[in-house]
């Protein structure tokens, strides 16, 4: 399991949950669940990415909880949730049902916004029965569907088999991370978030990367190395908005165009100037007024709460 490393103090110290729960996937993975804010309010659900936790949210939850339900949830092997033998984007579906099944009741629908692997979870889950029972309107934040070490440019190289293989042997590293340093921080903005980032989001951002288990994060990385979900893309049949910085050197812009292009019911497509791959933490206040604007388009409270 996971240690808990992130910042204690500012905007990105994660507020304290109304309640916690533990959900259980198909295969009976447990996994932690987070519930902020009022009951009966409008519901969102928030899906983090590869190596991080609840906590990366963080800034998200503290905006929304004062007049929305939020729910958040650690992947496994992430965070508070233990990791699994058994990790593939059919996992990440099943694990998305069991939370929404844990979570909502029968008909409530709820905002979804997934960030990178996040993202990718609510792609995997497309036909599932639950997702479309609860899904009311999707956020996706710097994602991707397929092709993923291809075209990231974490490598400054041309786009061809020597980039591609030394992108592979970079995320997929099993080196420990190690603690938190001032060289550890530069390497983590260079790689994973844009040039003007405040050092307390960097600061951020690497504590709850450097907190995953070394084995958790090479496991996932395999996972997204043949990722290939570009058939469910055209399968989610709730409005979806799609944003993602220019400078996200993880998963570029061509995916996000890609991703607009292909969904049936496109809700739309922002593309943030100077911004990396950590949209949420980065461009905070952005990703939570697109959230408030699907809840309001999209979502509505349950009758009689």
């Amino acid at each position: 399991m996971s240690r808990l490393l992130h910042v204690r103090s500012g905007p990105y110290a994660p507020p304290a949950p109304a309640r916690e729960l533990t959900a259980v996937s198909a295969d009976g993975a447990r996994l932690h669940v987070e519930v902020h804010g009022p009951d009966g309010a409008p519901l969102v659900v928030l899906i983090h990415g590869w190596t991080c936790s609840t906590a990366f949210w963080a800034a998200q939850i503290r905006a929304l909880a004062a007049g929305h339900r939020v729910i958040a949830y650690d992947q496994r092997g992430h965070g508070r949730s233990p990791a699994s033998r058994t990790c593939t984007t059919d996992t990440l579906a099943d694990d998305l049902e069991a939370v929404l099944a844990a979570t909502l009741a029968p008909g409530e629908k709820a905002v979804l916004a997934g960030h990178s692997m996040g993202g990718m979870t609510i792609l995997a889950a497309a036909t599932r029965p639950r997702l479309r029972e609860h899904a009311a309107a999707v956020l996706l934040c710097s994602t991707g569907s397929s092709q993923l070490v291809a075209a990231a440019t974490v490598v400054p190289l041309r786009p061809g088999r020597l980039r591609t293989r030394l992108t592979r042997r970079i995320l997929g590293s099993r080196a420990p991370l190690g603690p938190v340093t001032p060289l550890a921080r530069r390497i983590l903005k260079y790689g994973t978030m844009g040039a003007g980032s405040g050092p307390h989001m960097v600061e951020a951002c690497a504590r709850i990367v450097h907190a995953c288990p070394r084995a958790v994060r090479h496991t996932w990385s395999r996972v997204l190395e043949v990722l290939d979900l570009d058939h469910a893309v055209r399968e989610l049949g709730v409005p979806a908005e799609v944003v993602v910085g220019t400078h996200d050197r993880l998963t570029p812009p061509v995916h996000a165009r890609a991703l607009a292009a292909a969904l049936p019911h496109a809700a739309g497509l922002t593309e943030l100037p100077g911004v990396g791959h950590m949209t949420p933490v980065e461009a905070p206040e952005l990703v939570t007024e697109k959230i408030r604007q699907l809840v309001t388009g999209y979502a509505k409270v349950r009758e009689g709460a």
